[in-house]
């Protein structure tokens, strides 16, 4: 199959999945296509399968906001043409969709037909996407795409719900490549550049943004480091960071919080890390808890979204309403306190995290492109 797939080339959680989705697609012998407006953060481009197109957006005096979504339309109706692409897989439903739409319309008037499939990932739906500027707009393109899709089904009960959608919504989750060993993958002696042979690492990874509660993670640690010898690693970069900083600085425990910023190197991390911390205030599916469990780390996050269908109760960690800062603190020091019970959870992590191994999740968007291929011919 020929598949083009349109995503933002970001850290965040869609360019990622999109990336990984086309890579093992290209590994499994399809031609895939990246289009969009620099090349994704993940993406390889040593596979004769993989080809990247870059969307340029000429600047022009007259434009205030230069129209990414009519230069994505107009690279799309091109690169079809040019590579004969037979399915376009959009995520995110704004811009991408409402530029697919309007490509497919453009590609219809020469007498080409070609299905459009829109993955929803989150922020689309539930933040930008809910906006009264923006919602008509998304409710249009969801229902103009041939075929969708969410991450979880909390997100397809959310978009129901909020938006007056009329087509079907098929739940595929994200996934990730599970490793063969996920726990000590690396040599103790890069551990010690984090952390004491005697401290447990906590870590928390995310955008810093306010649904991330950042203001929570630091206090579910404070809590933590008093009964517990531990060290927090914050990665990632965002608007909270600063205010992160400060709050340990005022709470004394800046010795033993490392900001990292963003970092190619999370499966290291990972490998070390005894916990992970994820209170948001809603996750649409995830993400960095599932990265979390591949390596073998349990998770303490809220239940919000998503999140209670990634993280399952007392088994791969533990779900607390948002904002139970006392409850997450104190599931988190049960695991951490006890040698057999921290090593008996990361392992049941580590195990929940195979359902969503990227060799069980690709059948289920093969199929889905077979099906759509198949009606438009």
């Amino acid at each position: 199959m020929k598949i083009a797939i349109v995503c933002y080339p970001t850290f965040g959680g869609s360019g990622v999945v999109a990336t990984e989705l086309g890579l093992e697609l290209a590994r499994r012998g399809h031609e895939v296509h990246f289009i969009t407006y620099s090349q994704p953060v993940r993406l390889a481009l040593l596979n004769p399968n993989i080809h990247y197109h870059e969307v340029n957006v000429p600047e022009y005096p007259l434009f205030h906001y230069q129209p990414y979504e009519l230069a994505l339309s107009s690279k799309l109706v091109d690169m079809v043409k040019l590579h004969e692409i037979e399915v376009l897989h959009v995520h995110y439903a704004i811009p991408h969709a409402y530029a697919g739409y309007m490509a497919k319309q453009m590609l219809k008037s020469e007498g080409i037909k070609i299905p459009m499939i829109t993955t929803l990932h989150g922020t689309d739906i539930t933040l930008v996407g809910n906006h009264p500027f923006y919602k008509p707009a998304v409710t249009f393109s969801i229902n103009k795409s041939d075929y969708v899709t969410s991450v979880s089904q909390s997100l397809k009960d959310e978009t129901y719900r909020l938006f007056d959608v009329k087509r079907e919504i098929e739940v595929i989750p994200n996934f990730i490549e599970i490793g063969k060993e996920p726990i000590g993958v690396s040599s103790d002696c890069e551990r010690t550049v984090m952390a004491n042979p005697d401290q447990k690492i906590i870590t928390h990874i995310s955008n810093f943004r306010k649904v991330k509660r950042i203001p929570d993670v630091v206090k579910v640690f404070y809590e933590i480091q008093k009964q517990v010898p531990s060290k927090l690693m914050m990665v990632g970069e965002g608007p909270e960071r600063e205010e992160a900083e400060k709050m340990c600085e005022d709470l004394n425990i800046a010795d033993k919080v490392i900001f990292f910023g963003n970092s190619n190197e999370i499966d290291k991390i990972l490998s070390f890390t005894d916990l992970f911390l994820l209170p948001s205030e809603t996750e649409s599916f995830g993400l960095a808890a599932l990265e979390a469990m591949a390596c073998g780390v349990p998770v303490i996050s809220s239940n919000s979204g998503g999140l209670p269908e990634v993280n399952k109760q007392g088994f791969s960690g533990y779900l607390s309403d948002v904002g139970d800062v006392e409850s997450m603190a104190k599931n988190a020091i049960s695991i951490l306190a006890n040698e057999d019970e921290l090593f008996k959870f990361k392992r049941n992590a580590y195990e929940l995290a195979k359902d969503f191994d990227i060799l069980n999740i690709m059948p289920m968007y093969e199929d889905l492109y077979e099906r759509a291929i198949k009606k438009f011919k």
